[in-house]
């Protein structure tokens, strides 16, 4: 079977389970269950702490993992990203209170409390700034209020609550972060089990980001319609009993349908539906 290592909790575990249903595999109910056998699909999920997946992953004791990309690179463990999921994005960064520094440049000598030491320590380095970082385990930002560090670094999503603790973000991103598929580096690339599971999770990321698009159009507006739906490859068209009139169906994006539909429409197409996908194969 293959062994994945999935999110117990976090912003990314729900998500997640999600994907994976939608992807046609087996999710937990219970939050306690911790293993959970997918016979069908030949899966067998571990539910484990983020921070641990990346080591799991790259120990081999597992095959795959979903952990966020921060998460990984955090941990310095042998592992690598294979897929981007699209969810649980974020922004990492630093803040201080108005006026102690305007970037790295600046850092020279003072401390830098956050809960990603391997992310700052190697960014730091490669800014060539000789600065202290010190871990602390979540609640980053009252560590300038108590006198633990000058400096913080952390995820940032809103920036509410640095902004509610009286600091403000300085310098550029460190690294933009999301959910990612992960896999010990130097794993074979082509195994069947694992790329049939990438291909699953890609139909889900496409399903969500298109729609079928169908409607009717004069067969002398045709051409102009096809170029505003144009498909992954090409349309599907088919006659209509009524002579001069075609049945058109596309794929388009998600994103662009209304605009699309409004087009269509001044060009004199008529019945003009979209209907969600609940998954597919490209």
């Amino acid at each position: 079977m293959l062994r994945i290592a999935v999110p117990n909790k976090g912003a990314i575990s729900g998500p997640a389970m999600a994907m994976l249903h939608e992807a046609g595999y087996r999710q937990r109910k219970e939050s306690k269950e911790l293993v959970l056998v997918d016979p069908t699909n030949e899966v067998e999920f571990f539910y484990l702490r983020p921070r641990d997946i990346a080591i799991y992953v790259s120990s081999g004791k597992l095959d795959i993992g979903i952990t966020g990309r921060d998460l990984l690179l955090d941990s310095g463990a042998d592992a690598e990203e294979i897929l981007q999921l699209g969810f649980a994005r974020s922004t990492f960064r630093y803040a201080t209170k108005p006026g102690t520094a305007t970037g790295p440049k600046d850092f020279a000598g003072m401390t830098i409390a956050t809960s990603y030491e391997g992310i700052v320590a190697k960014h730091l380095a490669d800014e060539g700034v000789d600065a202290s970082v010190v871990h602390l385990d979540g609640a980053v930002e009252t560590a300038i209020e108590l006198g633990v560090a000058q400096i913080i670094a952390d995820v940032v999503e809103t920036g509410t609550s640095m902004r509610n603790a009286g600091l403000e973000i300085i310098g550029e991103p460190i690294m933009k972060s999301e959910a990612v598929v992960i896999r010990r580096t130097g794993a074979p690339a082509d195994d069947p089990k694992v790329q049939q599971f990438l291909r699953r999770l890609q139909g889900v990321l496409v399903a969500r980001s298109y729609v079928m698009m169908d409607y009717d159009c004069r067969v002398e507006h045709l051409e102009r319609a096809v170029a505003l739906t144009p498909g992954l490859e090409s349309p599907t068209i088919s006659p209509l009993h009524h002579e001069g009139w075609v049945a058109v169906r596309s794929m388009v994006a998600a994103k662009e349908a209304q605009r699309i539909m409004d087009d269509l429409y001044e060009l004199g197409a008529r019945a003009i539906l979209t209907t969600a996908i609940h998954a597919c194969r490209l």
